[in-house]
């Protein structure tokens, strides 16, 4: 079968964690009879040199005619790079915002494992990291405080900011619904999170969902406050499997369930639309501080694609194959340095995209 895909390097170390991923989707084309087409496209920092905007109308349609997008990192570093002395609709992050809305990317999944050979790498304490925990953190991604209006003005003689959280009930039913789909393949456990005791978005979240619920009586839905979730997620993880909730709460819970898995270099992420088209990324930054210097970890934007394997080409088998091959990676004692530990052998980038090739 044929995939037109449209790649994004982007900045730092996204070029470098990208080709390992290419890489490993060739393996994998050639074991299965697949060909993978990639079409490069500009997006954050990169784009705003080249083209004065971190995403142009060019770049969005090159994107849109393809069947997935794989991308690697965007951004620098606020003070140093040029980029933050533009305007905030100018700056890298800008172009992130932009392609999802352009692409109807609605969902955001975040998987969060616990790999027995990295539990030594958990942050967690002991009795907790040998528990372990399997959950995916599953965001709204074009509504909420992001996309909400917001000004800067002078009131009464002091500058007032303002920020708008705004959501109708079909954004929350669509994200709702591809939550509890998620969990019918999982564990059938949905806890959404909101803010629903001080929050009227919340309690219209808490509502839709709970109608959603009905549909799917096999799945046990719980709700939980944002700050609990929080709490409870370094706590107590292994009581998690689907974390359904809105943006800028999806955002930094996200983020701090990939940390407890001992390195965000490992965590992969899918963006999905209503369609098969779908963003994929790892879960990271750019890390400007060690671009080019082959020593990133390329494995989250390696599990990053075969997501894209599973979801936008329905090619399970080869997912499967791809997310078997970073396992016997770990379980054979091949690091880079942000999961390196006593016994094991360092390899670089390049390194660890060839040693998960051989094991495909």
């Amino acid at each position: 079968m044929n995939f037109n895909v449209a790649v994004i390097p982007g900045d730092g170390i996204g070029p470098e964690i990208v080709a390992e991923a290419r890489k490993v989707l060739d393996k994998v084309g050639q074991k299965f009879g697949h060909n993978f087409n990639y079409t490069e496209v500009l997006l954050g920092g990169v784009s705003i040199d080249a083209c004065g905007v971190p995403l142009s109308d060019e770049a969005l349609e090159t994107a849109k005619k393809s069947d997935a997008v794989l991308l690697g990192a965007v951004g620098g570093v606020v003070g140093v790079d040029k980029w933050y002395e533009l305007p905030p609709h100018l700056r890298p992050e800008a172009g992130l915002l932009a392609i999802r809305k352009g692409l109807g990317l609605f969902a955001n999944l975040r998987p969060a494992y616990l790999y027995n050979e990295l539990k030594a790498a958990c942050p967690l304490k002991e009795s907790i990291a040998e528990a372990g925990f399997d959950m995916v953190v599953v965001r709204e991604l074009t509504g909420g405080l992001y996309f909400g209006e917001r000004k800067t003005e002078e009131v009464d003689g002091v500058l007032t900011a303002t920020d708008t959280l705004t959501y109708n009930e079909n954004e929350i039913r669509r994200i709702a619904i591809k939550a509890f789909e998620i969990a019918m393949k999982r564990n059938k456990n949905v806890i959404s999170v909101d803010k629903a005791n001080v929050l009227d978005s919340s309690r219209l979240w808490k509502k839709v969902v709970n109608e959603v619920a009905a549909d799917y009586p096999e799945v046990t839905l719980t709700h939980m406050l944002v700050d609990n979730c929080a709490m409870q997620l370094v706590k107590d993880p292994a009581q998690f499997d689907v974390i359904l909730t809105e943006n800028m709460f999806g955002d930094i819970l996200s983020d701090e369930a990939s940390m407890i898995t001992g390195s965000i270099g490992m965590l992969s992420s899918a963006s999905l639309s209503e369609g098969k088209l779908g963003l994929y990324e790892p879960s990271h930054g750019a890390a400007p501080d060690i671009a080019g210097k082959d020593i990133a970890n390329p494995i989250a934007t390696i599990l990053s694609a075969a997501m894209m394997l599973r979801y936008s080409f329905d090619l399970d088998k080869e997912a499967d194959a791809v997310e078997a091959a970073v396992k016997k990676v770990l379980e054979d004692g091949i690091r880079t340095g942000d999961i390196m530990s006593e016994g094991c052998t360092q390899v670089g980038c390049s390194g660890m995209g060839d040693a998960i090739c051989e094991r495909i």
